[in-house]
């Protein structure tokens, strides 16, 4: 159960007003454990005056806390950094713009959310492989080997290889199963959700996971060849337009 006041008043701390804030991390992948923190992130709005003067504010506001024995950890970018991420192929925000599990929001949020559609490249699948190999790297390193981030690279994997055949975002590693049909995901998401996810994984299962991980970046490749998303994003003029319509606002 996902405690929307506390998370509310975490935000209702931030320094500058808020375009949207979202749940990231476990909870929005789908396999929280039951003492997993709360990852939201978003959009705050500079306000005009400490954008066009010297001293500017700052374009990233960090701030961690616990309420009420809950760890979270909110991290947002300002409009203009946020919008000139999501012309890159930055699945991160992405991620964070579409994301279902919505703390705040706005009604220039969904105005966004329709521009974020048209943003949608091919190449954000680089996004993917990357976070892939970064996980697999993290995933080989530890003794011993945890579920979590295999889990993490299923979900990154399976979340390009979706987005490159129907430019949808899914970042929720229960639904993209469904069409995948991987039990052996199904099991591992078990693990870490009751808790189990140091449980040691065996070097059968190691080299099983490193044939299955193959196999996907494969699919995520061919998927990526096969793609008819477009090369270049657009929506550049409409977030430009959004952009000096939010700071004007602000004064």
């Amino acid at each position: 159960m996902i405690p929307l006041p506390l998370l509310r008043h975490q935000i209702d701390d931030h320094s500058y007003p808020l375009l949207f804030a979202t749940i990231s991390g476990a909870h929005l992948y789908g396999f929280p454990s039951p003492d997993s923190d709360f990852d939201l992130r978003g959009a705050h709005v500079l306000p005009l005056r400490e954008m066009i003067g010297l001293q500017t504010g700052a374009e990233t506001v960090e701030h961690s806390g616990f309420r009420e024995g809950l760890e979270i950890d909110l991290v947002t970018h300002d409009i203009g950094k946020f919008f000139r991420l999501l012309l890159k192929k930055n699945g991160y925000v992405l991620e964070q713009v579409f994301s279902p599990l919505v703390v705040l929001t706005t009604p220039e949020h969904a105005e966004l959310r329709d521009i974020a559609t048209q943003c949608v490249t091919r190449h954000h699948a680089h996004h993917y492989f990357g976070f892939a190999e970064t996980q697999w790297r993290l995933f080989e390193k530890e003794d011993p080997p945890r579920v979590k981030p295999l889990l993490y690279l299923y979900r990154v994997l399976l979340t390009g290889i979706h987005l490159m055949q129907t430019g949808e975002v899914e970042a929720n590693l229960v639904r993209l199963n469904e069409s995948a049909g991987l039990t052996y995901v199904d099991e591992l998401i078990q693990r870490k959700v009751m808790g189990a996810e140091k449980e040691r994984l065996t070097d059968a299962d190691l080299q099983f996971h490193a044939r299955e991980c193959a196999r996907l970046r494969t699919q995520l490749e061919q998927a990526y060849a096969a793609s008819t998303l477009p090369e270049m994003p657009g929506g550049g003029a409409a977030l430009n337009d959004l952009l000096i319509r939010l700071r004007l606002k602000t004064g």
